[in-house]
């Protein structure tokens, strides 16, 4: 018998070398929606991307990588 079970979404920032552990506010938006929703609190994300999800530890891990880079 198979059994089907929603996996939570972590979605994970790395922030001036560390990783930031995000939970899901509402696992019905979209992981768009998701990073507009915590924007405002880590401005880092305003020029982010989100990753290719990957399951780890019976969970979805989502990425949000920044696209900034150094400038010299």
């Amino acid at each position: 018998m198979l059994l089907r079970a929603q996996l939570q979404r972590v979605f994970i920032l790395k922030d001036k070398g560390q990783e930031i552990r995000l939970s899901d506010p509402e696992p019905r938006w979209s992981t768009e929606a998701v990073l507009n929703f915590y924007a405002p609190t880590y401005p880092i994300l305003t020029t982010a991307k989100i990753s290719t999800p990957a399951i780890r530890d019976d969970a979805v891990e989502y990425r949000f990588e920044t696209v900034m880079g150094t400038k010299g």
